[in-house]
Formats: C-alpha cells, sequence, structure tokens
C-alpha cells in the first residue's frame, strides 16, 4: 500500500519534519506558503510523487537529485528563478515534471537529461532560449512551453520523435526550424500569439496532426500548400 501524506491547502508555513516518515511515497503540499521545506524531506528515497506547487519555494536545493524512484514532480506556481542541475539526475522521472509559472529565465540544460520523462510544462516563465540539443528527451510525448520570450527553436527539435503535442503560444517565434517536420507522431501544434509570417513547408508531412493553431499572428502569410493539408484531415485554426 502506498504511504501517503496529502496536506494541500492548508495554510502552511513551514512542515514539520516529524511528518516526514521514511516510508512516504506519495507527498502533497499543494497550495500552502511554504517558503523552505526541511532538509528531511530529500532523504526520502522512496518518494515516488511529490508535488510543492503553489507556494513561496524560491529555491531547490542540489540534495532533490537524491530522490531517484520520484515519477513525478510538480514545483510549479512558486518563485524559482533557477533549478538545481541534479533534477538531471532523476532517473524515474518518467511521467511528469511541472515548472510552469516560476521566474525561470533559462531552460534547464539539466532537464534534457530526463530521456524517460513523458510530459514537461515550463510555461509562464521568462525563457528567451532552448538547449541546442534537445535529443536527450527522446520519450517526451507533451512539451509546454507556452507564455515565456522564445524567439527561436533549436533543429534538434526534430529529433522529438515520441512527441504528440507541442503548445508554444504567446511566445515571439519568427520562423520555426524544418526539422519540425520531424515530428512523426505530433498530433496538436499550438502556435498561437507568435510573431510568424509563413510555416515551414515540412509540416505537410506530419500526417498524424489533427490541429493546427495559427490564430493572432498578425502577419502570417498562408503558404499556398496550407488547404491541401487542411483539405487532407487537419483542422487548421486562423
Amino acid at each position: 500500500m502506498t504511504t501517503r501524506l496529502e496536506l494541500s491547502g492548508q495554510g502552511l508555513t513551514s512542515l514539520p519534519d516529524a511528518l516526514l516518515s521514511p516510508s512516504l511515497e506519495y507527498l502533497d503540499l499543494y497550495d500552502n506558503r511554504l517558503t523552505s521545506v526541511p532538509d528531511e524531506l530529500w532523504s526520502l528515497s522512496g518518494l515516488l510523487v511529490l508535488n510543492l506547487a503553489t507556494n513561496r519555494l524560491t529555491s531547490v536545493p542540489p540534495a532533490i537529485g537524491a530522490l531517484r524512484r520520484l515519477h513525478t514532480l510538480d514545483l510549479g506556481h512558486n518563485e524559482l528563478t533557477a533549478l538545481p542541475d541534479e533534477l538531471g539526475e532523476l532517473s524515474g522521472l518518467t511521467e511528469y515534471l511541472y515548472v510552469s509559472d516560476n521566474r525561470l529565465t533559462e531552460f534547464p540544460v539539466a532537464l534534457c537529461s530526463l530521456g524517460r520523462l513523458k510530459y514537461l510544462g515550463c510555461t509562464d516563465n521568462r525563457i528567451s532560449t532552448l538547449p541546442e540539443d534537445l535529443s536527450g528527451l527522446a520519450a517526451l510525448r507533451e512539451l509546454r512551453l507556452y507564455g515565456n520570450g522564445l524567439t527561436e527553436l533549436p533543429e534538434s527539435l526534430g529529433t522529438l520523435s515520441s512527441l504528440r503535442e507541442l503548445h508554444l503560444r504567446k511566445n515571439r517565434l519568427t520562423s520555426l526550424p524544418p526539422s519540425i517536420g520531424e515530428l512523426s507522431e505530433l498530433r496538436q501544434l499550438d502556435l498561437r500569439e507568435n510573431r510568424l509570417t509563413t510555416l515551414p513547408a515540412s509540416i505537410a508531412r506530419l500526417s498524424k496532426l489533427d490541429k493546427l493553431d495559427l490564430r493572432w499572428n498578425k502577419e502570417f502569410r498562408e503558404p499556398s500548400w496550407l488547404a491541401d493539408f487542411e483539405a487532407g484531415g487537419c483542422m487548421v485554426l486562423r
């Protein structure tokens, strides 16, 4: 039986370390007022799920790298300006990593070591560029990067061959790399509220794409192939 501790929405400003049983596998501290957590938390080597979202955390210590069994981690809606490199050591992180709505100015390169991760949410931060090499995120199925300041995407985006959803709304993209046409499993591509003027023709190769959202790109000029692509079954929102 999973050992759980659920303390969401309790108005906590501190967490008594006496609550942190070594047998804990599920710890939910969502929606409190925590500015830090006890060091003992990072020694809970059996932890599978950790939810620290919607608190007032300004940092996460390198010791988080010891939580090797963790498969789900939520750090969203805090005040984090950076993440430790040790996040890349969480080899068990397979299901879900959410770091949205913080104050990150850089996409942590260490996250590109999470080769089994399926979902990554890094929205509503202040990230202007991505690492050149994203190929380490080989198992990723859903990538959410909307609400940042991205001006370009690396060619290595095309190596994410398992990706099914790519959400890029509300950035500053003026173009997309041709390699986006290599995302053969892609079903949804959200490009709303950018500065795109056209699309690479390689997108027409995305045979599984069923939704392409292009709304609110003010200077967009529709490429000649897009109507045929839409006729083939993809819903295109203009």
